[in-house]
């Protein structure tokens, strides 16, 4: 079953690769539960099929990278991108594309938040295994107000633009 609006997320482990070791948090890959941080804030969440594909890397990303200061302007505390990537590779395409300190880039490495959700989909036949689909959402305190999940290979209704109007 598909997460709706009014559903609150579920919990899940979601791992991020952490730079530079500050704040009592280590350098390296580290894993957050999901309801610990969703817990009071106001979220705006993206997710897409995989790091370094071609409209991951040279839309949706770059599209939130360059409104997160007008997304962040209505009131939200934290812009997400979730895929089924390690952390590592989620690591690396932030310092490649500059979201890193920017958008908190979330591994779901093995899909099973993603599945969860009820937002996977099977790209096993194009070797790319199971994968989220395109979407974005906003939460409040780890209820969904707003989901917007694309079809097929569409970049139409997940972006910033949908994102800022929803705000």
């Amino acid at each position: 079953m598909t997460i709706s609006i009014g559903d609150r997320v579920p919990d899940g482990t979601l791992t991020e690769f952490i730079e530079n070791a500050e704040d009592g948090q280590s350098a390296g890959p580290q894993a957050f539960k999901v309801s610990e941080l969703v817990k009071g804030k106001k979220i705006v969440l993206f997710a897409v099929p995989g790091a370094f594909t071609p409209t991951c890397t040279n839309k949706h990303v770059v599209d939130f990278i360059r409104d997160a200061e007008q997304i962040k302007a209505k009131g939200v505390d934290e812009i997400w991108c979730v895929a089924v990537n390690d952390a590592f590779v989620m690591g690396a395409w932030g310092r490649d594309t500059g979201a890193t300190g920017i958008i908190r880039l979330l591994a779901d490495g093995a899909a099973i938040w993603t599945t969860a959700l009820g937002l996977e989909m099977d790209l096993i036949a194009r070797g790319l295994g199971i994968r989220s689909r395109r979407y974005s959402a906003i939460l409040e305190d780890g209820v969904v107000t707003q989901l917007n999940v694309e079809e097929g290979g569409e970049y139409k209704i997940s972006g910033t633009q949908t994102i800022l109007s929803q705000l």
